[in-house]
């Protein structure tokens, strides 16, 4: 049988166990911070997130009441929706939700409603899905409680400024071609017009 080791005397061998101990308790005091980190971490969307997008839904129903309140009953189920699906974080509730929206305002369109609101409505709709959309996102990534107002912000301006130029291609087309256009057609071309700039974007 080999001699057990034993430990050095002296302040050296103190400085060595010490050194160990610190060494395990550090590791130990890590793994536990990071365990309870992942515990504790809101994964909800932000707060921000989800209070613009019912803003924009609240735009967008409100909008496209005016062009035709049929319709318009329906982008508010949508704007209910969406709120559903960023609370629950499920993209396919989102998904129906918007869904729901375009054909709300697809049927104010051909109920003969007025086009400038419901180029209103089209991009307040794809804004309060991408901004849910974007939340779930952010809620994932860096939890609830990070600080992403600027992030929200900046990505809600990209999505706005994607809807607008949208909308002045989409109203061009329409005032060239003398209002001739089926107003239902022209809102789903709108829509269709956000959606991709927001995906490509």
């Amino acid at each position: 049988m080999g001699r057990p080791v034993l430990p050095r005397r002296g302040r050296a061998g103190h400085r060595e166990v010490v050194a160990v101990s610190r060494r395990e308790v550090t590791t130990d005091d890590a793994e536990s911070h990071d365990a309870a980190d992942d515990r504790e971490r809101d994964a909800r969307p932000p707060t921000l997130a989800v209070v613009a997008s019912l803003v924009a839904g609240a735009i967008a129903a409100l909008s496209a009441f005016l062009a035709a309140p049929t319709g318009g009953a329906l982008v508010g189920v949508a704007t209910v929706g969406l709120l559903a699906g960023a609370l629950r974080q499920s993209p396919r509730i989102l998904s129906w939700a918007a869904g729901i929206g375009v054909i709300g305002i697809a049927l104010a369109g051909y109920l003969r409603g007025a086009v400038e609101p419901l180029l209103a409505a089209g991009v307040a709709l794809a804004l309060a899905w991408d901004l849910a959309d974007h939340g779930i996102a952010l809620g994932e990534q860096v939890g609830r409680e990070a600080r992403t107002r600027r992030n929200v912000a900046v990505h809600a301006g990209t999505t706005l400024l994607a809807g607008g130029l949208s909308v002045a291609v989409v109203y061009g087309v329409y005032l060239a071609a003398a209002g001739n256009q089926p107003v239902a057609a022209l809102a789903l071309l709108l829509f269709g017009a956000v959606a991709l700039a927001s995906a490509v974007r």
